[in-house]
């Protein structure tokens, strides 16, 4: 038996092989991807466009820059980094085509076609050259990744110097009576949303449990710095329902 054949992780609450998660992940997403926006408004209570919105605040995208979106589905990022920034280009990477084909057929895709890629790939072997981007972001996806320490580093080794990382995703409240609460809307009330938006209960059940997985927000900030990135911070948002990090390659 190999090495990785003995290497374990977390799918949502269950222990599974490494080897095994990627293709459990896949098939979360390829079952939810023509209900994910409505996915996204039951995971956030509705507010995950305020995030996103948010993320192109502190971004701030700039004419000229490339972008890499990582686990980018949709393409609610790149769109936006678009929007504010015309003279820019992005590529959307996910390792679940039936998501790239869903923000393929979104009228955004259509009138920001020529400077729009769509990539399948894997976040944690990134099929790009080394110094080929200006801005790697990830949403809501990168707890969803099978060695997290690894996709850092790929988005380490894929941004030039002066490039930057931004990371968006679900995280953990500070208050503990406000944590059990949101802890009883997700595990009561998304599952069963699930069930009755997407006939599909399982799924959803996967995506509260890795949420609640996902390290807290110092423990985040701190992988980031160990896979290189410097002027590392971190911003709550929502009282830390969600958090933005934000690192430098220098």
């Amino acid at each position: 038996m190999s090495e990785n054949d003995t290497r374990t992780t977390h799918f949502g609450f269950q222990t599974v092989g490494e080897d095994d998660k990627a293709g459990m992940v896949h098939g979360v997403f390829t079952n939810v991807a023509s209900r994910y926006d409505v996915m996204n408004d039951v995971m956030s209570v509705g507010i995950h466009r305020v995030w996103k919105d948010a993320m192109m605040d502190w971004l701030a995208p700039r004419d000229g820059q490339s972008l890499l979106d990582v686990a980018g589905g949709t393409g609610d990022i790149a769109f936006r980094f678009l929007k504010r920034a015309p003279g820019a280009g992005a590529t959307v990477l996910d390792m679940t085509e039936l998501m790239l084909l869903e923000g393929q057929k979104r009228a955004e895709a259509a009138q920001l076609a020529e400077k729009l890629d769509w990539v399948v790939g894997d976040a944690m072997a990134l099929p790009f050259e080394a110094n080929s981007f200006d801005v790697y972001t990830i949403s809501f996806g990168i707890r969803n990744v099978t060695r997290i320490p690894d996709a850092l580093a790929a988005a380490f080794r894929v941004l030039k110097p002066g490039g930057r990382l931004m990371v968006l995703e679900f995280s953990q409240l500070p208050n503990e009576g406000l944590q059990k609460l949101y802890d009883l809307y997700s595990f009561n009330v998304i599952p069963r949303m699930g069930q009755m938006i997407a006939n599909d209960r399982d799924s959803y059940q996967y995506l509260v449990e890795s949420i609640r997985n996902f390290p807290e927000q110092e423990v985040f900030a701190e992988m980031i710095r160990q896979a290189g990135f410097d002027q590392v911070k971190y911003r709550n948002l929502s009282m830390g329902i969600a958090a933005l990090h934000s690192g430098w390659k220098i």
